[in-house]
């Protein structure tokens, strides 16, 4: 099975980015890591964690925080243009990049490629291949939308981390799972056990259960 692409840019809610890798690495799924320099800064910011910098100890900070080892884990250097998810000859089963800070947004909006970040989701998008985006910014405003539409025209998908209450969370752990889960369901992942909507209850004090189908 090909590798996906996971990309941590500088938005807040890091700890979903690193959710989503412990969950793939636990499923033996094969992963190609960029963090931006945007997102080192916040882990530092908000975390208090330096994220390394060099892509073979970072790798092992990755595996030390997810305390995974299974799976197959590659770590690139935000700003190395010249790695193998920089071409479209190298094939990926497709990409997330979760969260997604509208600086990020705008500039793959833009044809404008950066950092590796961007040109991997350049490299997507001319490439027909799944991209998922997932902003964390709240509100949006009329540039923020425009560029998230221009995106999903281009063949994106446009996944906004929120939360729901039906499958009646208990602990933030609860809420980051579903979210996680949710935006890799897109790709065809199925990561973890997830309570899903399977409609309103049916039971003999349901309001609906007395309602009759309508004749055909």
């Amino acid at each position: 099975m090909a590798p996906v692409v996971l990309a941590i840019s500088g938005a807040s809610a890091q700890p979903l980015a690193q959710r989503a890798l412990q969950l793939l690495l636990a499923a033996g799924e094969s992963v190609e890591l960029v963090v931006s320099r945007g997102a080192i800064g916040v882990w530092q910011a908000e975390l208090g964690i330096q994220v390394p910098g060099d892509p073979g100890v970072q790798e092992c900070f990755w595996r030390e925080r997810t305390g995974c080892q299974t799976g197959k884990l590659r770590c690139h250097r935000w700003n190395d243009q010249a790695a193998a998810i920089a071409s479209g000859s190298y094939r990926t089963r497709g990409m997330v990049i979760l969260p997604a800070s509208m600086g990020t947004v705008g500039r793959i909006a833009g044809g404008v490629a950066l950092d590796l970040v961007e040109r991997a989701a350049d490299v997507h998008l001319k490439e027909a291949r799944p991209l998922v985006i997932c902003p964390r910014e709240t509100p949006w405003n009329l540039v923020h939308l425009r560029n998230l539409t221009a995106l999903a025209e281009a063949g994106a998908r446009i996944a906004p981390p929120v939360p729901a209450w039906y499958q009646q969370p208990r602990t933030l752990e609860d809420m980051i799972d579903f979210l996680v889960i949710r935006v890799f369901d897109l790709l065809g992942y199925d990561l973890a056990p997830l309570q899903r909507w399977q409609g309103p209850s049916r039971g003999p004090d349901s309001p609906s259960s007395n309602v009759q189908p309508s004749d055909p």
